[in-house]
């Protein structure tokens, strides 16, 4: 039954508030169950839009909800920090958050196209297109694919699956789970004086509401079950590690009369501890790689090398003219470098430059707003015993790139400075998205952050150590390093691409084993 006409707006409120609610799901709230309820009030007006125009319009509400809530913190980058006047930030962040919405909105209006054999939209083919529009907003426009409803179950049972099929696989059994709730719900409702009288037991009511919810259990139990497996194996023994939060302000960053002040910071905070491998933050130096003191250089290195190990420095380098964002390594092994390769559009990079260069010279205050990229494929850095695969910042948001140091590489490192988002809940939901790396690839992640949060992920996600935010402080802890491929490593998103196309299928098929649900 569609809506009716005087229901539209009732229904693009319930969208819009079932999207707030789900980012409570993500950190640093963390109540996983409400992403899945939220989903499945979406499937359910979805099942009564009537027409692909009003599904995608619910779509959009949903999404607007959603990234409104969820990313408003693009807003800090902007005003706070950017200098962008706030009558042109506020609306820039609204504008944002509709344009990720076209992406809700897609998935609202493909599934209401898609024909479907047997009334299976609501448990195959909403969340096959709600997890294809996932993927597709994660990887066109160099991507975005922060919110990821899988992210929201780095520690819930469905966490299991991470190994298997990745951020999108454990998207994939979440949405399932919405969609199954929904058609249950659906079912339940369409009778509720039998379901009062508790006439469970009639055949098409317990087929309508006891199957859906018996297979609902069984991908939660199958994905808890899944959980404790190690899926790798440990390389080396386990070694110290110190994380440094240098805490500078982003206000100060780049201030020229703070310079001798964060060179301080971080040179006493490294010569105070005698970790193996010491990490610094993404631009801890906020110099170019050849302006770097060589004093400091030299005390740092002769540091590290009688603790017998490494210290990662993040810096800037130039190199033929280009500008980089980069890391590189002193101490008992020859220096190494890595530099970033997934740069972000308007911080790190212009696109269309001769169209959009305004944008950032004369509306925004970036430094270093127009970097060059680093090879895609870059050997892991041979540090303290290991191979470390570094990424920088918003590089970990991006699984399959992850998994290109795999097997070779030993144990990940993140260098981040989420400074630029002030008390906003981004660092906290960066830090989640970190967990599901750890998960994918079976490697500790070692996060060294400016601001926070600065922590220690176990190889099986769990966040082993962690330092509280916007504090100048050292994690002190031990990490090791893993070898051996997880599925995920080996077949990437390929895995969850076929579970899609089989689910279509499976809606598809006249002959459907599941047409005993139908009403």
């Amino acid at each position: 039954m569609g809506l009716l006409k005087n229901d539209y707006v009732l229904a693009f409120i319930w969208a819009l508030c079932a999207g707030v609610s789900c980012v409570f799901g993500f950190a640093p709230f963390g109540i996983f169950p409400i992403p899945v309820l939220a989903l499945a009030v979406l499937f359910a007006l979805w099942q009564r839009a009537g027409t692909p125009r009003i599904a995608a319009w619910l779509g959009f509400a949903f999404g607007l909800g959603l990234f409104g809530a969820g990313v408003g913190w693009i807003y800090v980058a902007l005003h706070d920090y950017g200098d962008m006047p706030m009558l042109l930030a506020l609306p820039a962040t609204m504008l944002f958050a509709a344009f990720l919405a076209l992406f809700t909105a897609l998935a609202g209006y493909a599934q209401a196209r898609f024909p479907v054999a047997n009334g299976l939209r609501t448990i195959l083919v909403m969340p096959a297109a709600w997890v294809s529009v996932e993927w597709l907003r994660g990887t066109i426009f160099t991507g975005f694919p922060w919110l990821t409803l899988g992210y929201a179950h780095s520690d819930s049972p469905l966490a299991g699956y991470a190994p298997l099929f990745g951020v999108y696989g454990v998207s994939l059994m979440a949405a399932v789970s919405a969609g199954l709730l929904a058609y249950a719900s659906i079912n339940l409702l369409r009778d509720p004086p039998a379901a009062l009288r508790g006439t469970l037991s009639l055949a098409k009511f317990s087929r309508g509401v006891r199957i859906p919810l018996l297979i609902l259990a069984a991908l939660w139990i199958v994905g808890a079950a899944l959980r404790p497996i190690a899926w790798t194996q440990p390389h080396g023994e386990p070694f110290s590690v110190a994380l440094i939060q240098g805490n500078i302000a982003q206000n100060l960053k780049f201030n020229e009369d703070a310079l001798v002040g964060t060179l301080e910071t971080y040179r006493r905070l490294v010569l105070q501890n005698n970790a193996r491998l010491t990490l610094l933050p993404e631009t801890a130096l906020p110099l170019l790689r050849h302006e770097v003191p060589q004093n400091l250089v030299g005390q740092l290195r002769d540091h590290a090398l009688q603790n017998g190990g490494d210290i990662l420095i993040g810096v800037f380098e130039r190199d033929h003219g280009s500008y980089y964002n980069s890391v590189f390594s002193l101490g008992a092994d020859e220096e190494q470098h890595y530099r970033k390769h997934h740069l972000v559009v308007f911080g790190e990079f212009i696109p269309l430059r001769p169209l959009l260069g305004w944008f950032i010279n004369d509306v925004l205050n970036i430094p270093m707003g127009d970097l060059a990229r680093g090879d895609k494929l870059q050997a892991p850095l041979d540090v303290a015993g290991q191979h470390v695969a570094v990424n920088i910042c918003y590089e970990d948001v991006f699984g399959e790139e992850i998994i290109r140091a795999l097997p070779q590489a030993t144990l990940l490192a993140n260098f981040t400075n989420d400074a630029w988002y002030g008390h906003s809940y981004a660092a906290a939901q960066h830090n989640q998205i970190s967990q599901m790396r750890a998960m994918e690839s079976g490697r500790m992640m070692l996060r060294a952050t400016n601001t926070g949060v600065t922590s220690i992920i176990g190889a099986d996600g769990k966040v082993l150590q962690q330092l509280p935010q916007h504090v100048e402080v050292v994690l002190h802890g031990m990490a090791q390093g893993y070898e051996g491929l997880t599925p995920y490593a080996r077949w990437g998103n390929a895995a969850v691409w076929l579970l899609i196309v089989l689910m279509l299928a499976g809606a598809r098929s006249p002959r459907n084993r599941f047409a005993v649900w139908k009403h």
